[in-house]
């Protein structure tokens, strides 16, 4: 039987049954990633990681992004993280603030951006802090 959850896949727009995959089929060039958990949309083949670190394992890390958002999750990552990584400011200040400047209700969390527009305004509220 086959492990399916409901996530959000921002190609289709839409909540899919993905399917619990391992690294070997999302990255068969990769060996070092053969033994990871993902889920994969069954119909557009879109993926996302898991906490595989964690005592849940196979919670995923968030929606499954297209390409166009993978690059700008980087970006928005590469933007914010310094200012923990450096003690400027605390992380979960940090997310927290961050969810604030783009009206979340709780802390942003860039693995629960849906759209590009969403990382745009991320980045901006990222250039705030």
């Amino acid at each position: 039987m086959t492990d399916t959850r409901p996530i959000f896949c921002c190609g289709c727009q839409d909540k899919v049954p993905a399917v619990l995959v391992s690294g070997k089929e999302i990255y068969p060039h990769r060996m070092d990633l053969w033994g990871l958990p993902f889920w994969q949309c069954p119909t557009c083949k879109l993926y996302v990681g898991c906490h595989h670190k964690t005592s849940k394992p196979t919670t995923p890390l968030g929606c499954m992004p297209t390409k166009e958002m993978k690059t700008a999750r980087k970006l928005v990552h590469a933007l914010i993280d310094p200012l923990w990584q450096r003690g400027l400011i605390k992380r979960k200040k940090l997310y927290r603030r961050m969810g604030e400047l783009l009206q979340w209700k709780g802390e942003y969390h860039t693995g629960g951006t849906r759209s590009i527009e969403e990382l745009r305004a991320a980045y901006k509220a990222g250039l705030q802090i």
